[in-house]
């Protein structure tokens, strides 16, 4: 492996890309953020992510949408980076059910714009965020790199496809050097203020009802943010052709089992609102991680349990 000095992250400002950008930071590296700011949640929140970034002399932070080719060219012919890493997306499935032509137009368009660039400025490697969202609807796993993932249910997991397709015909026609990591339902401190453990967790802590979709007994490989951005690091620094790996912690937990960890680390009671379950919704999600372990030397290290109890600390805090 050779070791990247200089990297660019798209979607720095979010959950993942600030925790990473602070964790390339601690490792002596320069780093250029680039987000958009999108409205999905509040920017102050954004802000917020990259607050400590913000005070380091070797960060720096640009606006910008990655659509827009003229401003990732110029980005991307005044600095020379080692890697650029793209977390960037329209996320979520529900959403993406309501806009999906915002969601092609971000998630696979943005991702061909900056693949273009990249080409065309001489940029060497290329890092990915795809989803496991991309492996579908299955009652059995674990899900392992080569399955089919031919039935996407979903706008947004059809998106994460789709842009990895785009990912490999770059490689194929231009050598770049690019890795797909498949996420497994990253949780931790910054969540995203619309994934489930930070949902449920605030409407505990208010008192109010938690809504569960189904009988929940559908499961994730709920993977701690710490243990995804390590492996982001490493990937950074890894040269290999192109790949497709996941990111989980190989362990299914249930919907229920999540919420009585949430209830064991804030001290409070849940109110369960049982609903019919979500057109998108997956029963089932866990990752086969022997290939990232083998290349990457990846290896989730925060247990479930573990994972809560720093989730909470980072949440009660900022209450």
């Amino acid at each position: 492996m050779s070791r990247a000095g200089t990297v660019l992250v798209t979607g720095a400002a979010g959950f993942i890309g600030s925790t990473l950008v602070d964790a390339l930071l601690a490792d002596g590296r320069e780093v250029v953020g680039f987000d958009s700011f999108d409205s999905f949640y509040a920017e102050s929140e954004k802000q917020q992510n990259i607050e400590a970034a913000l005070k380091s002399a070797r960060f720096r932070m640009v606006r910008g949408d990655v659509r827009d080719a003229d401003r990732l060219r110029t980005l991307l012919e005044e600095t020379r980076f080692d890697c650029i890493v793209h977390l960037a997306a329209l996320a979520g499935v529900r959403p993406s059910l309501e806009r999906p032509s915002a969601y092609a137009d971000v998630n696979v368009s943005g991702t061909s714009t900056l693949l273009e660039m990249a080409v065309a400025c001489g940029q060497p490697r290329f890092v990915f965020a795809s989803s496991s969202s991309v492996y579908g609807e299955r009652e059995s796993g674990p899900f392992v790199e080569t399955d089919r993932v031919d039935h996407p249910i979903s706008p947004y997991a059809a998106t994460k496809k789709a842009a990895e397709l785009v990912c490999h015909a770059f490689h194929s026609a231009h050598g770049l050097d690019v890795t797909c990591i498949r996420f497994f339902t990253a949780y931790g401190p910054r969540q995203r203020p619309d994934l489930a453990i930070r949902r449920f967790a605030e409407r505990m802590l208010r008192a109010e009802p938690v809504p569960i979709f189904g009988d929940g007994l559908a499961v994730r490989d709920f993977t701690y943010v710490g243990d995804v951005v390590d492996g982001l690091v490493r990937a950074v620094d890894a040269s290999l052709g192109y790949a497709v790996l996941n990111f989980g912690a190989g362990r299914a937990v249930s919907v229920l089992e999540m919420i009585s960890q949430l209830e064991r680390a804030l001290g409070v009671s849940a109110k369960k609102d049982f609903q019919a379950p979500q057109v998108g919704d997956v029963p089932r999600t866990l990752a086969d991680i022997s290939a990232a372990r083998k290349v990457l030397g990846y290896e989730p290290r925060v247990h479930f349990e573990q994972g809560i109890d720093l989730f909470a600390a980072w949440l009660t805090g900022r209450r």
